[in-house]
């Protein structure tokens, strides 16, 4: 697939909790990190991100507060010894699936508090040139990571962009994380982590990171679109770090979904933004000059799937989601000539609990935010 004219992809990005949180509320929020999706092309040979800064502070109360932390615990950010760490976190390659990675408490505060400064410090618009690889979820599939940057090279073999929702539902969350975000630190200029609605103590507390973080000893969006985005501008006025309100353009951004049955808005089933439709996605980048919208967030067959007459498609990296689903994972890379082209990991030949059904069906669905889904615009 071929993006028209010289393009540029532009994605949502990490979006954070207020500075002001209760300490108790930075424990309901503590594997909140980073991150975010979707994508676009259009303009000059570089790739636009529209970054939001999420602040890690709240992960910092779950592994150590300062004062009950002995002295080897209080990592001061220039100890911090990443090369070691990525490469314990490397040597699990062809090892049995689910073998832990031994970390320490100061190790894994090191990378919050560094990661943090080096997602507050980048601008809410990064411009990034291709090449680039592009993945969609991980839900703490630690293996099928792995495979991923084999298939498409290893930092800094290659640059990065993931779309959010890399904790949750898999077994291994906290090496998931704890390795993009050292990657983050070793390479913060060839390496992006956007945030996803599983980036969210709530979401996190159902859906398994926050127990495994605490049984152990430790996400980031999906660009939807917004009935309120009429400016990129828009964005750029974000203030940072920010929490996800339950309505309005921020939560938008995070949580709406396409669906080809809809015309213009519906409401979402998950009680919480809006879904919308192939024409929405037509005017959206007819006004704003775009060619395509890159997303991440729900279930596909084949690891991609296009959306809109291929005006937009999701990606999902994580084969055999949650050992339930036969789909395939995948990988869209983009070259230096802004060819898109996609990179499939298989799935098993395990038998599947169930068959994928097309977008809007088969996932295990995320909790809703709201009780009552906010009326059709």
């Amino acid at each position: 697939m071929r993006v028209g004219r010289s393009a540029a992809l532009v994605s949502f990005a990490e979006l954070g909790g207020a500075e002001e949180e209760e300490e108790e509320e930075a424990e309901e929020v503590a594997a909140a990190a980073a991150g975010s999706d979707a994508a676009r092309f259009v303009g000059a040979p570089l790739v636009y991100l529209l970054c939001v800064a999420r602040t890690v502070r709240a992960l910092q109360h779950l592994v150590g507060r300062g004062e009950g932390a002995s002295g080897a615990d209080k990592m001061a950010d220039g100890e911090l010894n990443v090369d070691s760490l990525i490469t314990r976190l490397l040597e699990v390659r062809g090892c049995r699936p689910g073998k832990i990675v031994q970390m320490t408490e100061a190790e894994v505060r090191g990378l919050c508090i560094k990661s943090r400064e080096i997602f507050l410090s980048q601008p809410i618009l990064l411009e990034l040139e291709a090449p680039l690889k592009i993945c969609g979820d991980i839900h703490g599939q630690y293996t099928d990571l792995l495979r991923l940057f084999e298939y498409g090279g290893f930092p800094p073999e290659a640059n990065y962009l993931f779309l959010g929702d890399y904790v949750d539902r898999g077994k291994q969350s906290l090496e998931t994380i704890c390795l993009l975000l050292a990657y983050k630190i070793k390479y913060p200029e060839n390496f992006f982590l956007l945030r996803g609605n599983h980036e969210c103590a709530s979401i996190n507390r159902i859906y398994g990171f926050y127990d495994e973080y605490l049984s152990t000893t430790l996400t980031f969006l999906f660009i939807g679109l917004s009935p309120d985005l009429q400016s990129m501008e828009q964005i750029r006025r974000i203030m940072r770090p920010t929490d996800v309100p339950d309505t309005g353009l921020l939560c938008d951004l995070l949580w709406s979904d396409p669906d080809k049955d809809v015309q213009g808005w519906g409401e979402n089933d998950r009680g919480v933004s809006f879904t919308f439709g192939a024409d929405v996605v037509s005017k959206f980048l007819n006004r704003h000059d775009l060619d395509l919208i890159c997303r991440a967030h729900q279930v596909v067959e084949d690891g991609y799937e296009f959306f809109a007459k291929r005006q937009l498609v999701t990606l999902f990296s994580a084969p055999n989601y949650c050992g339930e689903f036969d789909n395939a994972g995948g990988m869209m890379s983009v070259d230096e000539t802004l060819m898109c082209s996609f990179q499939i990991l298989k799935p098993s030949e395990k038998k599947a609990k169930y068959q994928y059904g097309g977008l809007n069906s088969g996932r295990p669905v995320t909790p809703p935010r709201t009780a009552n889904p906010p009326k059709k615009r």
